[in-house]
């Protein structure tokens, strides 16, 4: 079993967490969502990747990331 591409660092108290993730779902997009409130661990592997605090963290296929990315951002990332 292989995992998604995309992976979203996020929490459920986040705003820009909770409309990407909702935006990812409406696209039936994969994806793996790690929640850094369930697995705090986590955070410092989002701010590698980053190189910021700032959630959400969204790495696509390519190994490229998105950190707090518009809908219209995402979209076109995903389109890529």
């Amino acid at each position: 079993m292989t995992s998604p591409a995309i992976t979203m660092y996020g929490a459920d108290w986040c705003r820009d967490c909770i409309r990407s993730k909702a935006l990812l779902d409406r696209l039936g997009a994969e994806y793996e969502y790690i929640d850094l409130v369930q697995r705090p661990e986590e955070a410092d592997r989002a701010r590698a990747i980053s190189g910021r605090t700032n959630i959400p963290v969204i790495v696509l296929p390519d190994g490229s990331h998105l950190v707090e990315p518009t809908d219209p951002e995402l979209e076109a990332a995903l389109s890529r």
